[in-house]
């Protein structure tokens, strides 16, 4: 388990150098890290996580009001009508 946790933690120190010797100067010098197709997949992303924000805040509004009546629905008293044994019916809250 030491063995695991301790490749875990050189591969996270590996990845942190390779971030500190090749994206920090490119990006210092004025060079893009991403090549123009990166940067259009990127802003395609964008697009796309906004507008699916944006649905899915008004789904979750939508639900929230069905929610609301419902609850309301369900804090009316309910009326049955129980049949007796005589045939006829009662009502009971």
């Amino acid at each position: 388990m030491i063995a695991l946790v301790f490749a875990m933690i050189l591969c996270l120190l590996l990845g942190l150098a390779v971030v500190g010797l090749v994206a920090i100067p490119a990006r210092r010098d004025g060079r893009d890290v991403l090549t123009a197709r990166g940067e259009e997949v990127v802003s395609r992303v964008k697009e796309r996580t906004g507008a699916v924000a944006t649905v899915a805040k008004r789904t979750g509004d939508g639900v929230s009001s069905t929610k609301a009546v419902s609850e309301a629905e369900s804090a009316k008293p309910a009326v049955r009508h129980d049949a007796d044994s005589a045939g006829g019916t009662r009502e009971a809250t």
